[in-house]
């Protein structure tokens, strides 16, 4: 069973490895939006890794969470931000009306 503490559900999560471009870009993009994240390295600790797996089905890194809502990679983060979406999402966190 997975749960969501009350902090994950108002944060940016991504889950990463030190090796990953895409997970640079991710937290480069996030950086440019004036936002901050808590880093799960899944490289260093194999329990991050399996929650990772079990919360997202998903092998690769990054996996992205904005609160509570599973965004998913770098591609998946860039195409919510190209339609619109992902700028609503981020304000869900900071208590604002998205629309």
């Amino acid at each position: 069973m997975n749960v969501t503490t009350a902090a994950e559900k108002q944060e940016i999560i991504i889950y990463s490895s030190a090796v990953c471009p895409y997970c640079v870009a991710a937290k480069n993009f996030l950086k440019s939006k004036g936002q901050t994240w808590r880093e799960v390295r899944i490289d260093i600790d194999p329990a991050a890794r399996e929650a990772m797996m079990a919360r997202t089905r998903r092998t690769s890194v990054p996996q992205i969470f904005v609160g509570e809502t599973h965004v998913g990679g770098y591609d998946d983060m860039m195409a919510l931000h190209r339609a619109g979406k992902f700028e609503p999402l981020l304000a869900t966190l900071e208590g604002r009306d998205p629309a």
